[in-house]
């Protein structure tokens, strides 16, 4: 009896040790982000070419522009065809080519308005829960798949979709899922990492445009 009991133990350790080990999807998502996060972190400065696209299927809508983006830490510049949005750390200028009116406001971190790469990397650090959701290969590249979803049920925004570069560890995109059936997405086209850009870069300077409206929100 005893000898039958050992060879059960044994041959349960046995398989126990030849069965892989499976990383939690909580657990894999939180390493594939914290890899992620020290990539931005560690460049100097980054710039990327992008596609937005923006739908919403309760009141048909769905639009779609192309533009670049220069991050440097918590500075950013956005241009698109008839928008840019310059961020020095401080204030944020928002300027409408159509118009040819700028809006300033106080940069505020926290600010769900516009929703930066380092911002989407950041979040599951505080207040959001995360989940790893797939692992898939478009056009030979091998990329991973994490929802993100605030704790607050009360924001507008229910989940994050970000999907990464398994090699790189370079964002391919996120989505942005509103309550109100709003989707944006950001696809990455092109990213160069330590760029050499002056800190200049990131302000308006309204001398290049010439008669433009200024309406300052600033408290």
């Amino acid at each position: 009896m005893k000898k039958t009991f050992a060879i059960i133990a044994f041959l349960g350790i046995c398989e126990a040790i030849a069965q892989p080990k499976v990383t939690p999807p909580e657990d894999r998502a939180r390493q594939i982000l914290a890899e992620v996060e020290n990539k931005f972190s560690s460049a100097k400065a980054l710039q990327a070419d992008f596609t937005y696209e923006f739908r919403n299927e309760v009141n048909k809508t769905k639009d779609e522009a192309k533009g670049t983006f220069v991050m440097k830490k918590n500075k950013f510049k956005l241009k698109l065809a008839n928008q840019e949005i310059y961020n020095n750390g401080k204030t944020v200028w928002t300027y409408l080519k159509d118009a040819n009116e700028v809006s300033i406001s106080d940069y505020t971190p926290d600010d769900d308005s516009f929703v930066t790469p380092e911002k989407v990397i950041k979040l599951y650090k505080k207040d959001y829960k995360y989940v790893f959701i797939r692992e898939f290969t478009e056009n030979g590249k091998v990329y991973e798949e994490i929802d993100l979803q605030p704790t607050d049920r009360s924001k507008k925004v229910f989940k994050i979709r970000l999907v990464v570069n398994k090699k790189t560890r370079s964002i391919k995109s996120w989505e942005i899922f509103e309550k109100n059936q709003n989707r944006s997405k950001y696809i990455i086209n092109t990213i160069a990492y330590d760029v050499q850009v002056d800190d200049n870069y990131f302000n308006f300077d309204k001398r290049k445009y010439p008669n433009v409206n200024e309406v300052d929100l600033r408290d």
